[in-house]
């Protein structure tokens, strides 16, 4: 059976075909350069909890090692500390309601901060060995053609070659070629902040804390400075540029440098630079993100990362989102509706962020742009530790409240901690095999997730609790569901109340709630989040699919 073709084996692609990998469906990756990486420890990365815990499962074995939990975050204006606020480390806290305030609930959870390098490097070296996944280095792609049964790609390179596959998915980068092969527009705004970059090894006054510093009252500080801490006391500093294009050399570099470490240590310590740079933010949206059986993910369509927001936070949602999808397609045969939901969710989410963004920044003649925070100075914080901290709407993991796969609602739904579509709270489970695991680490693999709350589960005796209380019926509604799923029991969970069941999609999102069993509740939300039936077109005799990968 035809694979799916994943164009560029940056951390998107990859993390794409290992998750088609995670749910049986075999990949192409075409990658246009030899496979090495450069190591630029000036370029990092910041990964949301349920962003890292996706790549963790995904086999990334370079996140405990070479990545760095902040321990707090730490908000300064001018010489006055304005706010310290603690982060966890155990992302199954969970999220605190939006009307909570964070500080007072101690349940932040900690970013990861880590090299891109280094994550690309764990999810590559995840994909050796996979069988599913052909990785194709020095492949260029230069044409691009679609029928009712599949994609035809061309690669130049050394060998150049024909590839056959049921879809494409363009993850490579902005100046995508699929993007260009498919005619789809990319526009958006160019240069709305432009960073100095630094990464160095040096003693700061806050040990593996996040600092945000705005308006530091040297001379060469500029409007901000953010700090965020790497692994073996390194540092990745940023200052934020003015929108005039200031020229940065290698000297004035030095001399920010100097005089930050000096401000916040009382004199310039001892430290070793290792890398710089300069960093441009744009902000980008495709119109499109899908074009028959094409796609479009990560930076391919979209670009942002002002204000904190994270780009690659996002690219890795756009390949779990899509992952299931293609499975399910790969698998059953799935309907329009599942495979549009993708752009859908996506492409509405990532605008959303863009447009909280852009409240916070306002055009100059000219076309440039500068920040301009509303508010009380502590209110300027707290937008912009959101987007640093993925909280709010610069940064909070989308729920996909109007999405087309939503479903309904009935009566006998009952409410919980989570909405509908929003991401569901990492809580400990029982697995049939009688085993324990987390709610996330049964995500991404290609089935839906029954989760029935029952207190007191903990002291089961868990040979016999698949027929004790409501698990026979719960059971038998599972098995005639139109979507293979798999049921857990969870002795608690945000808001629900004994006898809750909760239907979860794949990538974790939440379809519904249910107060007790309802068996033809569950059946009409677990329909909904599979799109409806599959379409005629999309259940293929698999004779009429090519066997070879390429």
């Amino acid at each position: 059976m035809d694979p799916v073709i994943v164009v560029g084996a940056g951390p998107v692609g990859l993390a794409l075909s290992l998750a088609l990998a995670r749910q049986g469906v075999p990949s192409v990756l075409l990658d246009e350069t030899s496979g090495q990486e450069e190591a630029r420890p000036a370029r990092t990365v910041v990964l949301r909890p349920d962003t890292a815990h996706f790549a963790g499962r995904l086999g990334c074995a370079t996140l405990r090692d070479e990545g760095s939990l902040w321990t707090a975050w730490r908000s300064l204006r001018r010489k006055q500390q304005l706010r310290r606020l603690e982060l966890t480390d155990r992302p199954d806290d969970g999220t605190p309601p939006r009307d909570t305030d964070p500080a007072a609930t101690g349940t932040v959870p900690a970013p990861l901060h880590i090299p891109q390098h280094a994550l690309a490097r764990g999810l590559r070296d995840a994909v050796t060995g996979r069988h599913l996944i052909k990785l194709v280095t020095e492949s260029h792609v230069d044409s691009l053609e679609q029928d009712g049964a599949g994609v035809t790609v061309h690669t130049r390179g050394p060998h150049p070659t024909w590839w056959r596959g049921s879809h494409v998915v363009g993850c490579d980068g902005s100046r995508s070629t699929v993007r260009k092969l498919l005619g789809i527009r990319f526009p958006g705004r160019t240069a709305v902040e432009r960073h100095a970059v630094a990464t160095l090894r040096a003693e700061l006054p806050w040990p593996d804390e996040a600092v945000l510093h705005r308006r530091p009252p040297w001379r060469s500080g500029g409007e901000e400075i953010t700090a965020r801490p790497l692994p073996d006391g390194a540092w990745r500093l940023d200052w934020l540029l003015p929108p005039q294009g200031e020229l940065v050399t290698p000297d004035t570099l030095v001399a920010r440098v100097r005089d930050t470490l000096a401000g916040w240590c009382g004199e310039t310590p001892p430290y070793e630079l290792i890398d710089t740079g300069v960093h441009t933010v744009h902000h980008r949206l495709a119109r499109n993100w899908r074009v028959g059986r094409a796609f479009l993910a990560g930076d391919a369509a979209h670009l942002l990362g002002a204000l904190g927001t994270q780009e690659l936070d996002e690219g890795l949602r756009d390949a779990q989102n899509l992952a299931w999808k293609l499975a399910y397609d790969w698998h059953h045969g799935a309907s329009e509706q599942l495979l549009d939901s993708y752009e859908s969710e996506r492409r509405t989410a990532v605008a959303a962020r863009l447009r909280a963004a852009d409240q916070a920044l306002s055009a100059r003649r000219g076309g440039a742009l500068r920040v301009r925070l509303p508010g009380t100075g502590r209110g300027q914080d707290a937008l912009l530790a959101d987007g640093h901290l993925g909280l709010g709407r610069l940064g909070a993991p989308a729920a996909h409240l109007h999405s087309p796969l939503a479903h309904p609602g009935a009566p006998d739904e009952a409410v919980v901690g989570t909405v509908p579509g929003a991401l569901v709270i990492d809580v400990p489970v029982s697995v049939p095999d009688g085993t324990t695991a987390r709610l996330w680490d049964r995500l991404d693999r290609g089935h839906l997730l029954v989760v029935l709350i029952a207190p007191g589960t903990g002291v089961w005796d868990r040979r016999h609790w698949q027929s004790a209380g409501l698990m026979p019926r719960l059971a038998e509604a599972v098995a005639a569901l139109p979507a293979r799923a798999e049921l857990l029991v969870a002795e608690s969970y945000p808001g629900a109340a004994a006898h809750t069941v909760l239907l979860v999609r794949p990538d974790g999102h939440l379809v519904a709630s249910f107060a007790g069993v309802r068996p033809d509740g569950l059946y009409a939300a677990a329909d909904s989040a599979r799109g409806g039936e599959p379409s005629p077109a999309a259940v293929a005799d698999p004779s009429d699919r090519t066997a070879d990968v390429n």
